[in-house]
């Protein structure tokens, strides 16, 4: 393999297991080699972390912030600053597969904090995710299992976990449902200061024994005087389980699939990777980490480039990446935090229990225009460092003769920004805006400006691409 083709392949990898690095990380990357890349990323507790204590010296509201927007900016900041990359991109994950909104949860601490307990368990084994999540107060409180008592129970909790959150569709019975709800009766909220006049305090998990039904149950074909832990030991032991995880897992890191809502009818675009992870589930006994090497090394996801809709965070997150106009502490994470709802993904408020809807629903026409705007703004800028050294790495590649043709010109920023693998029809349209400019020169400052200005555009075009569009 080529360096070329290693640098190519090190961006893939970090589109999908971050959010994309500049240039100049991705040959650092690709100088370690692509598994050692993959190891470092799958523990991320040998990076360096968020150091929270001067995040919030320098953002004092973003602690315990009681406003929405707040929180999502915080989260935007470790996006974009961390170390750990795929540590915030698996908590991105499992907020889309497990989404918990603020549109009834009305605390976003707590969404915060479940947010949190993503990035501490989400590389761990499935079946120790599922127990913290069902003791997430925020998730007790979306799904109501405050209200779940003995005698009197309630289904939701029991009913998305099954459905939405483990087997799937088809894979349990009507009475599954019921005797999931009565394993978790007594798993609610401690009792808590009310929010006026001092405002929201942190919410607790509590276990209460005595509004727990402790009689005997049935549940998928098991029978026994079964807890919520026991309910998700059987869980993590269904083949279907696996399955279901496997194809989110794929969805999520690999390629576009149809919603979750028709998988019951419909077939995965690749069964034989599928079951590869399938199998990893099963060998590793849910073990998250261990499947993601078993993904990351395949060579199903090495061929699979451009195969996604980005999500809106990672176009955001990924875009300013590139070019570091938010690396450290500055204003303006708010606007990104914002700029994510606007283009179809508000964090901490998914629209349903489902989650976004993803794929080429990221890409309406009414959203297109805003994210191509987006980016183009951002790539267009010539007053950002790193969009200058974006040129000044362009304009290296005719550093000998002081020129560049239209053909090296569209090469160079495609190599820059990637680098990036193009239809024939995104290159023809590049060439086509190339050509009318000639060869760029930089001989003398007037010409200098001349041409950073129409790099500029070339980057603002790529930016539009669909490829760009595309993780």
């Amino acid at each position: 393999m080529s360096l070329q083709e290693e640098i190519g392949l090190m961006a893939h990898l970090m589109r999908r297991a971050g959010f994309g690095d500049p240039r100049e990380e991705l040959e650092e990357r690709a100088s370690k080699g692509y598994e050692a890349v993959v190891e470092e990323l799958l523990h991320p507790e040998r990076q360096a972390a968020i150091n929270d204590e001067l995040l919030y010296r320098m953002f004092p509201g973003y602690e315990g912030a009681a406003a929405p927007p707040i929180n999502q900016a915080e989260w935007v900041y470790r996006m974009i600053n961390t170390k750990r990359p795929l540590e915030e991109k698996i908590a991105l994950f499992w907020h889309q597969l497990f989404a918990t909104s603020n549109s009834k949860v009305d605390n976003p601490p707590e969404l915060t904090r479940q947010i949190a307990m993503f990035r501490e368990y989400g590389l761990g084994t499935y079946r120790d995710l599922l127990v913290e999540l069902a003791k997430s107060p925020a998730m007790i409180f979306w799904l109501d299992n405050h209200g779940n008592h003995d005698g009197a129970i309630n289904e939701n909790w029991g009913r998305e976990l099954l459905e939405l959150f483990s087997l799937g569709v088809g894979n349990y019975a009507e009475d599954d449902i019921r005797e999931a709800a009565r394993a978790f009766t007594g798993w609610t909220i401690a009792p808590k200061i009310p929010r006026n006049p001092l405002g929201r305090f942190y919410w607790e998990f509590e276990y209460k024994p005595e509004d727990h039904d402790d009689r005997e149950k049935t549940f998928l074909g098991r029978t026994g005087n079964f807890d919520g832990e026991d309910i998700v030991d059987i869980i993590a032991n269904q083949p279907a389980t696996a399955r279901f995880l496997a194809r989110h897992l794929y969805r999520f890191f690999v390629a576009d699939e149809p919603h979750v809502s028709s998988w019951h009818v419909t077939p995965p675009i690749d069964p034989d990777a599928i079951q590869l992870l399938v199998d990893a589930y099963d060998e590793s006994r849910g073990d998250i980490r261990s499947i993601l090497r078993v993904l990351f090394n395949s060579e199903f996801f090495k061929s699979a480039r451009f195969a996604r809709v980005k999500c809106p965070a990672e176009l955001i997150v990924g875009t300013v990446r590139m070019v570091g106009n938010y690396s450290g502490f500055m204003p303006g994470f708010n606007n990104l935090a914002l700029e994510c709802g606007w283009q179809g993904q508000e964090l901490l408020n998914p629209p349903s229990v489902e989650g976004w809807h993803t794929g080429s629903e990221w890409i309406d026409p009414g959203v297109l225009m805003r994210r191509v705007n987006f980016a183009a703004r951002i790539l267009g800028d010539t007053s950002i460092p790193g969009v200058q050294a974006i040129i000044k790495r362009v304009l290296t590649h005719g550093l000998a003769e002081g020129k560049l043709s239209p053909q090296a010109i569209v090469a160079a920023c495609l190599d820059t920004m990637g680098p990036l693998e193009v239809s024939e029809a995104t290159r023809a349209e590049l060439m086509a805006h190339a050509e009318k400019d000639g060869e760029l020169s930089w001989n003398t400052n007037e010409e200098l400006r001349a041409t950073v200005g129409k790099v500029s555009k070339i980057l603002t075009l790529i930016a539009a691409s669909r490829e760009y569009q595309f993780a």
